[in-house]
């Protein structure tokens, strides 16, 4: 070929490639490009008297206003205009109405929220709630009403991609938004499910042991977050911490959020949709939350026949069928008839068996929002009072005050049961097994200025092995928290951006211990076995730390799902893949520990079995190469936008522009049992750390940007400081503002 041909042909390439980059660019612009939300000058906003946002450097509205009404307004417009179609998806969502902007792809999930009536708990519910919460939830829908209102023709675009407008937002939605949380965190009734099927055909002792909701080292109390006391820091005030652990998404879960008006001052994360702060601080106090994970459901196996009669102690009652049309874009109407009783709805309809559902959330009275409450308390009295209203998710919350008080509550209307504990479906008809009530908030786990001078723990069992109500959850096993209170306990004079360090810890001491384990079976055999010689000088160097650089966490990930299975299999043979438990790990190193007869012949033989079957494993997934393996290529994550992705595919040669759109995919660092629990679906939602010592010390960060408007330059910011461990400054006293949006009266 000649020179002049070569030439020719890299002209007309590059030429190509030109044209490909200007189709990608028509193509991202048609998709993507509209007026970002203003952020500066004045609008019309329904409020009393002028407001003013200020957006700092991340895009966090700082909102100053005279009454807490329209600062309440105001929260519900800015949030709108970064997170309004994360906002109608999650309503969408909870009520199961998705099916109308998606279609037949979610039909199923609709069918599944309609059984679990949200919607209907949300409505029955709000006519219930105090008249100041009423308030606060309807001025935050006239906020969000007036930006919908004024930009139907500039919505976010996933309405343009879905062909759809948003109808007006209400309390109702935001209280649906609320229960969505509620049912995320709150999901025991399918590990019931999973017990009953192992106990069929297995041995009930070891399923039972396999289901235990303590590992027995549990220190009190309950939650990944923490506080310590001024005599650990240099401030000589106390120090908060809090990192929830969360599904990853696109926008993410958390926005940030800063509301002042007379007798309000707060900031910290809010939840798009609902009106004040979940977790953040005041001027006075600080708190944290996380997931408390203590059984809120429970199943019934009832007797009833096609017409909706059904036994109940020895007497013959009627249930309620609720019919409801779920509308299908692009298809025809589908219509679904659940029947309520006594206990609930009916949700698994299988074969003869019917199976109904008993929650908290759906319990008449139950809903409360007590959040912009807990938002105004100045102490730990006020502040509990508040708690006491919070009626689920089950939480431990996490205090500290500018007095130098730390402690921890449990909260949330958690079932009374007496006889039994809730961890399998129950007969229905005899009325031996019904709640009596819920567990009064004073005798729930609390702590207050412990001797120590630190309150910390990771979702673990907080109650005590005496504690005079039966205990079930899907409590996550100690190490975690162990590892917190050894890192914070190793010195003093903390500043609260020390505090990320721990937060990010990624040591792992069971994993450490299991290695050790496995290096130590291999050691008691006088053979050596060339093929295994790599991997056992892998596990018996490593430190311990589940690094994305490192092979050594890969392949014990693998051991440890080998080892667990056959566990499990041990337990309940044939369903060894039915079993994963938070509560998994400590189950394993308890029974290499204590190594009890009937569970294996050999323990040191199951473990180098797992070991080549992880081996294996791993060089089919990996390669033969053990140098060349890395545990982030095994815990790799992408985050998709939902609407943005799909609709991005269809455009020819659009290759590598995903990437501005989307999260990964990247290799992470970290795993369940690491203070930095990380897994192919959730991580750390966000991170603060206050300081009761001077609140601009304080550090916050989500996980990916304040925005949900792909060409917001807040769309994605955060990303890269999150993902390497760094934190911001939280501005509260001193607002280094960016822009200013003026928000005065009128329509």
């Amino acid at each position: 070929m000649t020179q002049s041909v070569v030439s020719w042909i890299l002209k007309a390439v590059n030429v190509l490639l030109a044209l490909a980059a200007v189709a990608i660019l028509a193509g991202l612009y048609w998709i993507v490009w509209r007026p970002l939300p203003q952020r500066s000058g004045s609008v019309a906003v329904p409020v009393a008297a002028p407001v003013t946002v200020s957006f700092d450097t991340l895009g966090v509205p700082h909102i100053r206003a005279s009454n807490q009404e329209d600062a309440l307004i105001a929260q519900g417009y800015v949030t709108a205009q970064d997170r309004l179609w994360q906002m109608d998806s999650l309503r969408r969502f909870a009520a199961g109405n998705l099916s109308e902007i998606i279609g037949q792809a979610t039909v199923d999930v609709d069918r599944e929220s309609r059984s679990l009536r949200l919607r209907r708990i949300a409505e029955q519910g709000y006519v219930r709630l105090p008249a100041e919460d009423r308030a606060a939830l309807a001025a935050y829908a006239l906020g969000v009403n007036q930006f919908i209102d004024t930009h139907r023709n500039n919505l976010p675009v996933e309405f343009t991609l879905l062909g759809y407008q948003p109808r007006p937002w209400s309390a109702i939605d935001s209280l649906l938004v609320c229960l969505y949380m509620f049912r995320d965190l709150t999901n025991s009734w399918k590990n019931d499910l999973i017990k009953r099927s192992m106990l069929a055909g297995g041995d009930a002792a070891k399923v039972n042991f396999l289901f235990e909701s303590r590992s027995g080292n549990e220190p009190l109390p309950g939650s990944n977050a923490w506080a310590i006391a001024g005599s650990r820091t240099a401030s000589g005030k106390p120090i908060l911490s809090s990192d929830m652990h969360l599904e990853y998404s696109i926008p993410g879960i958390w926005y940030m959020t800063h509301l002042q008006a007379p007798g309000l001052d707060v900031s910290g994360v809010s939840l798009p949709g609902v009106p004040g702060v979940i977790v953040g601080h005041n001027r006075r106090i600080a708190w944290g939350i996380t997931n408390l994970q203590f059984d809120v459901q429970d199943l019934y196996a009832e007797k009833i026949d096609e017409a909706g009669r059904y036994v109940f102690h020895g007497k013959v009652e009627q249930a309620r069928q609720e019919r409801e049309i779920i509308q299908v874009k692009g298809g025809k109407a589908v219509e679904t008839a659940t029947w309520i009783t006594r206990h609930g709805p009916l949700i698994v309809a299988e074969g003869t068996e019917r199976l109904t559902l008993r929650w908290a959330a759906a319990e008449p009275g139950n809903l409360q929002f007590p959040v912009v409450e807990i938002d105004r308390a100045q102490d730990w009295k006020q502040f509990t009072t508040a708690l006491s209203r919070w009626a689920g998710p089950g939480s431990n919350f996490i205090y500290a005050d500018v007095d130098g008080n730390i402690g921890y509550h449990a909260a949330g209307y958690l079932p009374k049961r007496h006889g039994f504990a809730g961890d399998l479906p129950l007969d229905g008809a005899s009325g031996d097994f019904e709640w009596d009530g819920y567990i009064p908030f004073d005798q729930l786990p609390s702590a207050f200025n412990p001797a120590d001078g630190m309150v910390a723990s990771s979702n673990q069992n907080p109650f005590p092995a005496d504690y005079p109500y039966p205990v079930n959850g899907n409590f996550a096993p100690p190490y975690r928290a162990l590892r917190v209170r050894k890192l914070l306990s190793a010195k003093s004079g903390w500043h609260a951006p020390d505090m990320l360090a721990v937060q990010t810890d990624i040591y792992s001491a069971f994993s450490k211990f299991l290695a050790t384990q496995v290096v130590s079976a291999y050691e008691s055999r006088r053979d050596t076995n060339p093929a295994l010689e790599p991997s056992v000088r892998l596990l018996r160097e490593w430190d311990g730390r589940m690094d994305k650089a490192q092979a050594a966490p890969f392949l014990i990930s693998l051991v440890f799902l080998h080892v667990r299975s056959s566990v499990a299999e041990s337990a309940s043979p044939g369903k060894g893949q039915l079993y994963e438990l938070a509560m998994g790990p400590a189950v394993v190193e308890k029974l290499l520990r204590e190594r009890p007869e009937g569970w294996f012949r050999d323990y040191d033989s199951t473990l180098l079995r797992a070991l080549v079957d992880a081996v294996d494993e791993a060089k089919r997934i990996q390669g033969d190469n053990v140098s060349r393996w890395t545990y982030g290529a095994y815990l790799r994550i992408e985050i998709d936008h939902p609407v943005l992705h799909p609709a991005m595919l269809r455009i020819p040669i659009v290759g590598k522009a995903l990437d501005f759109f989307e999260i990964g995919p990247v290799g992470m660092s970290g795993s369940s049992t690491t203070v930095k629990q990380t897994s192919r679906i959730m991580a750390p939602s966000m991170r603060m750390d206050a300081d009761l010592g001077d609140w601009d010390q304080s550090q916050l960060n989500i996980q990916i940007g304040q925005s949900g408007q792909p060409l917001s330059r807040h769309y994605k910011d955060q990303w890269d400081d999150y993902y390497n461990g760094r934190s911001y400054p939280m501005q509260f006293k001193n607002v280094q503002a960016k822009d200013t949006l003026e928000l005065r009266p009128g329509k």
